[in-house]
Parts: C-alpha cells; sequence; structure tokens
C-alpha cells in the first residue's frame, strides 16, 4: 500500500505511507524531493532504474489527478 498527500495548489509533496517490502528505497527519493521542494510530478516523470522498488513512484504519482 502506497499513499501520498499533494498540495493541490503548489503540486508540493506533503507526505508519504509506503508500506511493503523495501518501501524505505524508495522513502529517501521522496525525502529528497520533499525537502528539495519538488512537485509530484518530478517524481511522476524521472526515469528510474529498472528493477527497482522506486520504480513505483512513477505509478503512485501518475495517479494524482491534474
Amino acid at each position: 500500500m502506497w499513499k501520498a498527500v499533494v498540495d493541490a495548489h503548489t503540486a508540493e509533496i506533503l507526505g508519504v505511507a509506503l508500506l511493503g517490502h523495501e518501501a524505505g528505497e524508495a522513502l529517501t527519493t521522496v525525502q529528497t524531493a520533499m525537502l528539495a521542494g519538488l512537485p509530484y510530478t518530478a517524481l511522476r516523470d524521472m526515469v528510474i532504474t529498472h528493477p527497482t522498488i522506486t520504480e513505483g513512484l512513477n505509478l503512485l504519482f501518475a495517479a494524482v489527478p491534474d
């Protein structure tokens, strides 16, 4: 289960809950984006190494309505 809270006005990631095998691997990527003030679209659109759990970030943030 992965969930994210995104500010509708700024597109910044306000928080995430990642539950699953190796979720900690992806958490560091989200934390870096949050500290940098990047919009969720930066993670949605980035090319992520395959195969890794972090690839799931593309799918998670693709589900955010524009």
